[in-house]
């Protein structure tokens, strides 16, 4: 009997060598004219960082440190999102307010007292984003008073929401070629309506 498979060659592992990493190559200079999609890091291609409801909010903020981002899904035990929580929320009045009001000390508060919960998290949906600018999130953006939006889509038979990007004032200011400081949303903001006005 005739064999079906074969052994196939093999060899040793080269000094020095490195490994694929999930990635995705946004332009490194847009237009608030460019194509919006130009300006979403697309979770098909880079790995969403996230973090459990439980974990106190300082882990959370080191955990952006190390991740570089300053935006985490905030997920359960099911890998379902029921926040999220930004830089924004772990440096400013929030943890002071929740630590006043409940009577804790900072490191006893959760990022699921202070985090953005499921039901009022505003969406955005990938079929207008494809027909969409640069210039209409940044406006978007600024009408929600906000630094990230999530972008959702139909997944599978039932059609059910998954998160398919996420838009960052940040990442879009680095696109434009400006930096916006992470602090000072109507500062952020007015510095890009001036590169729209031009």
């Amino acid at each position: 009997m005739a064999e079906r498979y074969k052994v196939l060659r093999s060899g040793t592992l080269d000094k020095g060598i490195s490994f694929y990493r999930f990635s995705q190559e946004l332009p490194k200079i847009v237009t608030p004219d460019s194509p919006a999609i130009d300006v979403m890091t697309d979770l098909k291609r880079v790995t969403a960082v996230t973090i459990a409801p439980d974990v106190p909010i300082d882990a959370a903020l080191q955990k952006m440190i190390h991740a570089e981002v300053r935006m985490l899904l905030v997920t359960d035990q099911k890998h379902e999102v029921v926040g999220l929580i930004t830089a924004r929320d772990l440096m400013g009045e929030k943890p002071v307010h929740f630590a006043s009001q409940e009577r804790l000390p900072r490191e006893r508060i959760l990022v699921e007292h202070i985090m953005t919960p499921q039901p009022d998290i505003q969406v955005l949906h990938m079929e207008d984003v494809l027909h969409s600018r640069v210039g209409d999130i940044i406006m978007t953006l600024r009408e929600a008073g906000r630094q990230h939006a999530l972008v959702v889509e139909p997944d599978g038979l039932d059609k059910s929401q998954v998160i398919r990007g996420i838009f960052s004032t940040t990442q879009i200011g680095r696109q434009l070629g400006m930096e916006i400081q992470p602090t000072g949303i109507v500062q952020n903001f007015a510095q890009l309506e001036a590169v729209l006005n031009h």
